[in-house]
């Protein structure tokens, strides 16, 4: 069945977030701020992780890194771009939005958790290499891997945010379902170039997360995500 694999992510990311809702109740203030820090080291590893599998090489006894301009250049861009169009500003009302549809006007962490655990879960090549797989393929696999992935963190997010978190379902549902939808326009366009670096500018956003969950909103890592596209484009460019 084609788009299975999206129905499965979202519904684990929301039995993720119910779990986490039901489970934070019973943490004080205290735990869940010591929570929220040690949920930004393990998604800051996972970040620095994948960002140095693409940039280092190993060759014989050496390591060397590499793609610093290609860094550089996709974040300044994107940054630019992001911050004209205020991605991370539409996130918010939305997430505003849905704190008044679900009579959380008093959860005053419910649009940071919201913008927070939605970037965490739909930033990444997973969802989009197994969104095109699923859509072309019917193959879900890498979803269904996606998908336990997101509900640990999902759950692990919500404990200490509270219950804006669970609501990151809808633009992972958006987002996968539209490239599933898609997937065989996309595909062409998914070289290997292209994947690396996709993963490489996604996996810094993923650490740029972290980096706010640990120290406090220090970046807008919604007005970063046109680096993405860029880092793609990038890839069909000859040097």
């Amino acid at each position: 069945m084609i788009g299975l694999g999206t129905i499965i992510n979202t519904l684990a990311i929301t039995a993720g977030g119910i779990l986490g809702y039901l489970f934070g109740g019973l943490l004080s203030e205290r735990h869940q701020d010591t929570l929220s820090k040690t949920c930004g080291v393990c998604v800051l590893f996972i970040g620095l992780g994948g960002a140095l599998e693409k940039m280092l090489i190993i060759e014989g006894d050496a390591i060397h890194s590499g793609k610093s301009m290609l860094i550089v250049a996709c974040l300044a861009l994107g940054a630019l771009i992001g911050e004209l169009i205020n991605i991370e500003g539409a996130f918010e009302a939305f997430g505003e939005w849905l704190k008044r549809k679900t009579g959380s006007a008093g959860d005053k962490k419910f649009v940071d958790g919201f913008v927070t655990a939605s970037l965490t879960v739909c930033i990444g090549a997973m969802a989009i290499v197994g969104a095109i797989q699923d859509g072309i393929l019917g193959d879900y696999s890498i979803l269904a891997t996606k998908s336990v992935l997101d509900l640990i963190i999902i759950m692990v997010m919500t404990c200490s945010f509270g219950k804006g978190c669970i609501f990151s379902a809808i633009p992972v549902a958006c987002f996968q379902g539209g490239v599933t939808f898609l997937a065989r326009l996309i595909r062409p366009i998914m070289t290997d170039a292209a994947l690396s670096n996709l993963s490489l500018v996604g996996s810094i956003l993923i650490f740029c997360v972290g980096l706010n969950l640990v120290w406090g909103k220090k970046i807008s890592v919604g007005n970063l995500l046109p680096s993405i596209v860029i880092a793609v484009i990038i890839a069909f460019i000859p040097f």
